[in-house]
């Protein structure tokens, strides 16, 4: 693999009662509690038209997965054939890019209160984009 360098600066991060990987829902309709999206200041213009009720699509760097993992067993089931992971939502990956869709609680300045975010406390916030609706809602 030829080596490219990309720099990514977080947004933010979140703020979440998930601390361990292990316990955390695999997906966040899973029992995923409500958490926090903290954007940093520089930001502030991008996170003022976010609404309460909209859905939205959260990229998140998954700082705590592996990144030497090709295939896995789906969910960790190993009664399951071994799959490679971009046909998986692992978060074991070559580049550990989180895609969540929470729907949006609250907003409060800089912080964004969520619905359904399996990310684990304090997980870095790449990016937040809309859910796209037919194209004449666009």
């Amino acid at each position: 693999m030829s080596e490219v360098r990309h720099v990514l600066r977080p947004v933010g991060w979140v703020e979440s009662p998930l601390t361990d990987a292990a316990t955390a829902p695999k997906q966040g309709d899973e029992g995923a509690p409500e958490s926090w999206l903290v954007f940093v200041p520089e930001v502030a213009p991008a996170v003022r038209d976010l609404r309460p009720g909209t859905d939205v699509l959260v990229l998140t760097w998954l700082d705590r997965a592996r990144r030497d993992v090709l295939t896995v067993h789906p969910r960790g089931d190993v009664s399951r054939p071994e799959t490679g992971v971009f046909a998986t939502r692992s978060p074991h990956r070559p580049n550990p890019i989180g895609l969540h869709r929470v729907r949006l609680l609250a907003v409060d300045g800089l912080r964004v209160r969520v619905a359904d975010l399996e990310a684990l406390d304090g997980t870095p916030v790449l990016d937040v984009k809309p859910v796209l609706g037919g194209p004449d809602e666009r």
